[in-house]
């Protein structure tokens, strides 16, 4: 399943516009279709990128091309140690690729609100991923790629998701409707753009799928160009909060000086003995979710070696897997809220930790299967119907729906009310350990028969979930919450 960090919400400010778009200002398709293009640039590169690598980039002849690399290598050796085949360095270069993406957004975010402003920032990300994906296409511009990449999408994800909440006024409840509309861009992105660069990959050559991706995000700019005047005018800090900038001139109101929200108490001992539980928490989750995200490495490079790739007669291409994801991924998360609305009217609803737990079990249930296939694939040497992949992927997406959001909720609910946004910030940090462990655990491949290195994923879940358990045994008062 694809993970998205949802906004913090809205901002008051001034709407700039009184047109409107289905009962919502207009700004929020132009903000959902530049969403939309941006995740289908970056869903696009991502699908090819271990499989590029694996391929054609690290092979003799090819990798000498890459300027840096010989650097670059080194320092990939002292975070994860030597790699020993071609696949376990592409496993690296993805883990440190994908843990970066998730630490950027905070610099990205501290850019906006302190010198550019949030229109600037995102266009500086657009141009960034644009150049970057374009580079992708070249042996000797690799590194600079991702690293423009990498610095592009720190750019523009966060700060475009909060102009969604800009657009409405304090107690506007069109606000929920709108995120899940900018969802939906994100939903379209997701799907097509696996399909469209793989395709391009695979049936003309690597850098068509690559250029694909760059073209998608330079048609998202110029959407948010576009209709840049129905967006949230904005202004860095250093302008709100300066004199005489002119303030008049440009039709924007600030409202007063912001001021740390009042949280009526400083720390108590109970919230100290919460805040550590919480920190500790995260590299279980850390481990808990590292099947989910190794879909987009390790998983890709071994499905296309074991799966038989027809479909209704036809060859899909490898990148259909990362399409049906995030369709999967879709339903099966309205499903789990669909489905737990039900049984807590019927039933008493099980806490956060239980649906954690549960959420796990069913994940684990995906690399069995995916373990026991690989094995039996490894013993006869035939290919995997993929009929297979695509309940592997069903399975882990409905585990992971019981999860990732669910852990979300305990960490908004469960956290110290005075320190509950930084909290959320620290939340996220799972995401950069879980890509690092991802990068590390993907590299034993081809070092181990099939079945034990998916067994290795099974362990890493079900250990999680064990974890989990005996947390909510032990400490699960802890997250009750308080009386009134």
């Amino acid at each position: 399943m694809t993970i998205e960090e949802p906004d913090a919400g809205p901002k008051p400010v001034d709407v700039p516009s009184k047109r409107e778009f289905l009962g919502h200002p207009y700004g929020l398709p132009v903000i959902a279709g530049t969403e939309a293009f941006e995740r289908f640039s970056y869903y696009g590169m991502q699908t090819l990128l271990v499989l590029y690598m694996v391929k054609v980039l690290l092979l003799p002849g090819h990798v000498e091309n890459v300027a840096g690399f010989g650097w670059f290598g080194g320092v990939l050796a002292r975070i994860y140690g030597a790699a020993p085949t071609t696949q376990a360095l592409s496993s690296h270069i993805f883990g440190a690729y994908t843990a970066l993406v998730y630490m950027t957004p905070i610099l990205g975010g501290i850019v906006a609100d302190r010198w550019l402003g949030k229109t600037r920032t995102i266009t500086l990300g657009a141009l960034l991923m644009t150049a970057g994906h374009f580079m992708m296409a070249f042996e000797a511009s690799f590194l600079l790629a991702l690293l423009f990449l990498v610095l592009g999408v720190g750019c523009l994800k966060g700060n475009l998701a909060s102009q969604v909440g800009e657009l409405y006024g304090p107690g506007d409840n069109r606000t929920a409707d709108a995120f899940q509309i900018y969802y939906l861009g994100i939903s379209f992105g997701a799907f097509f753009a696996p399909l469209v660069c793989s395709s391009l990959a695979d049936n003309i050559a690597w850098h068509w799928g690559f250029g694909a991706a760059g073209v998608g995000m330079l048609i998202g700019l110029i959407v948010y160009w576009s209709g840049r005047r129905h967006l949230p005018p904005d202004l860095p800090s250093r302008l709100r909060e300066g004199p005489g900038v002119g303030l008049s001139d440009r039709n924007v109101k600030t409202g007063p000086p912001l001021t740390p929200p009042a949280s009526g108490r400083g720390m108590t001992p109970r919230d100290w003995k919460v805040l550590a539980l919480l920190i500790a928490m995260i590299p279980v989750l850390a481990m808990a979710a590292l099947g989910n995200q190794q879909f987009f490495n390790a998983y890709l490079v071994w499905a296309d070696r074991s799966y038989e790739f027809m479909l209704f007669g036809h060859r899909m291409p490898t990148g259909f897997l990362v399409s049906f994801d995030s369709i999967t991924g879709f339903f099966t998360m309205a499903g789990a809220v669909i489905f737990w609305r039900w049984y807590g009217k019927h039933h008493r609803e099980p806490d956060e930790l239980a649906k954690m737990v549960i959420g796990c079990l069913i994940s684990s249930s995906a690399f069995i299967l995916v373990a026991i296939v690989a094995s039996h694939q490894a013993a006869t040497g035939g290919k995997i119907p993929l009929w297979v992949a695509l309940i592997v992927n069903t399975l882990n997406n409905l585990g992971f729906a019981n999860f990732f959001p669910v852990s979300l909720a305990l960490y908004s609910r469960a956290a110290p009310r005075a320190i509950a946004a930084t909290m959320i910030g620290i939340y996220y940090l799972f995401l950069f350990l879980a890509n690092l462990l991802v990068g590390l655990v993907g590299g034993w491949l081809d070092t181990m028969p099939a079945g034990q290195f998916w067994g290795i994923h099974v362990a890493a879940v079900l250990g999680g979930a064990a974890i989990f358990f005996v947390i909510r045994l032990m400490f699960g008062k802890l997250f009750e919450p308080e009386a009134a």
